[in-house]
């Protein structure tokens, strides 16, 4: 091989290298504006936090930390103790203040460790204004293998990834499967990703206390809507389909969850991305489940089912455009077969007329 044939071919090559370098700098890019955007400067903004009494001195408290606070606390005032344990139990707020010589803040820090430790703070310095110690009540623990109750986020991540890392493969090795094989592999493989995530959350690290078969039922929708979607969108993406679902799933999935901090804490983006995306669904939902009596349960489940019937709906979409590629490349097919036919008969009446 001449040098110059050699030097053309070193260049072809490079070429195919750095088109292919642009996937994983595409996703370097999204992660860092995705994670660090959600999640390098948490601050408070409307935390919902209740003053408990009726007298003129809660409501100067409320005021008070409500004008002080600068927007960053929502702050009311209720009757009595029972309403505002109801509130912490339907996640209508995330702590209590109950003033006086001994005073007692509650919590219920299965909502959000880090939203409870907010509380905390806002409140300890008002009980030190006060020259009181503050008593800590904690009205909806997490389960004992999730102290931080942050383990459903990292179930959410293992069940994530064993999904979307297999659309890869479905899309890609089995492209030259039918789309509804391809679809099925896509449910079937949803169905053992959400059996790990449930092996995980309960026999293996114990994140829940019960529930399981519930949380495993979440997975499986969750993980599904994920396949599905991703299944159908290779047959449009092809190589840029990993890139796709790792920003849907990924970059705007996780830090929208609310697994680490809720929308409270975080910019206005990633707060409105948790009322609808589904892994804030999946989190959300399988904390109503397990620590809060099933509150709002509908709603987030309804969230998890939509998804699912967005990938059901891509996937069909897919299954169109596939047929019609086939039609198409038949019809080309005909169209060629008929121009060699047409080209060979007049070659042998030119041949006819020859002799």
């Amino acid at each position: 091989m001449s040098a110059g044939t050699s030097s053309r071919a070193d260049a072809g090559a490079l070429r195919h290298v750095f088109s292919h370098l642009v996937t994983p700098l595409l996703m370097c890019i999204g992660m860092g504006l995705a994670y660090l955007g959600a999640f390098h400067a948490p601050e408070p903004h409307d935390l919902r936090v209740e003053v408990v009494g009726s007298g003129a001195s809660a409501q100067v408290l409320a005021q008070s930390l409500q004008d002080r606070g600068d927007g960053a606390l929502s702050v009311r005032t209720v009757a009595d103790r029972d309403t505002a344990e109801s509130h912490l139990r339907t996640q209508q707020s995330y702590g209590a203040y109950l003033p006086g010589s001994s005073p007692e803040l509650m919590v219920a820090s299965a909502s959000s460790d880090t939203s409870a430790t907010v509380v905390q703070k806002v409140f300890t310095e008002v009980a030190a204004e006060q020259g009181s110690p503050l008593r800590m009540t904690d009205v909806a623990p997490t389960a004992d293998g999730d102290p931080t109750g942050q383990g459903i986020f990292f179930l959410l991540v293992a069940v994530s990834i064993g999904s979307y890392a297999s659309v890869a493969v479905i899309g890609g090795a089995g492209a030259v499967l039918a789309l509804r094989i391809r679809a099925a592999l896509a449910v079937g493989t949803a169905l053992v990703v959400s059996a790990i995530g449930a092996a995980f959350a309960g026999p293996v690290f114990g994140l829940v206390d019960q529930g399981l078969g519930e949380l495993w039922a979440m997975a499986w929708l969750y993980s599904a809507g994920i396949l599905l979607i991703g299944v159908g969108l290779h047959t449009f993406l092809k190589r840029w389909t990993t890139l796709g679902v790792m920003t849907l799933f990924v970059m705007l999935n996780f830090t929208s969850s609310g697994g680490i901090f809720r929308p409270e804490l975080q910019p206005g983006f990633f707060g409105s991305l948790h009322a609808f995306w589904n892994g804030a669904g999946f989190v959300e939902g399988v904390r109503s489940h397990v620590y809060f009596g099933g509150h709002a349960l509908g709603r987030h489940v309804l969230v998890l089912a939509l998804w699912f019937v967005a990938g059901l709906a891509v996937t069909g979409v897919a299954g169109l455009a596939e047929a019609k590629r086939r039609r198409d490349a038949a019809e080309r097919e005909r169209v060629v077969a008929v121009a060699r036919m047409s080209a060979a008969a007049e070659e042998e009446m030119e041949e006819a007329v020859g002799v």
